[in-house]
């Protein structure tokens, strides 16, 4: 019987030791970096400054988006209208065709 290379290697334990050092290192790592930062300071508008020039642009940009929103539902809803418009219109000339035809579609 003879033996294959796969049997002679012990490759399982040194593969498993491996990913242990490296999840010891990466939260190490973390920790590290956690550990070492400072924390995040929140710009005018999160603070809620009313007379700041962020808060006051924030605040045009946001009725500029809702300004923009608003158009592109308008147009929507005017096609809409103009499409059922056009075939109201489209129907009753059919009607009037039919009528001068003698009924005859």
């Amino acid at each position: 019987m003879t033996r294959r290379r796969a049997d002679l290697v012990p490759t399982a334990g040194i593969q498993s030791r491996v990913a242990v050092r490296g999840w010891i290192v990466a939260s190490l790592a973390v920790v590290a970096v956690v550990a070492v930062s400072e924390p995040a300071a929140g710009c005018a508008v999160c603070y809620g400054a009313e007379d700041s020039a962020m808060t006051a642009g924030m605040n045009n940009a946001i009725l500029l988006l809702l300004g923009v929103v608003a158009v592109v539902q308008g147009s929507f809803a005017a096609l809409f209208l103009s499409l059922r418009q056009r075939a109201r219109r489209a129907r009753s000339q059919r009607k009037e065709l039919q009528a001068a035809n003698g009924g005859t579609p």
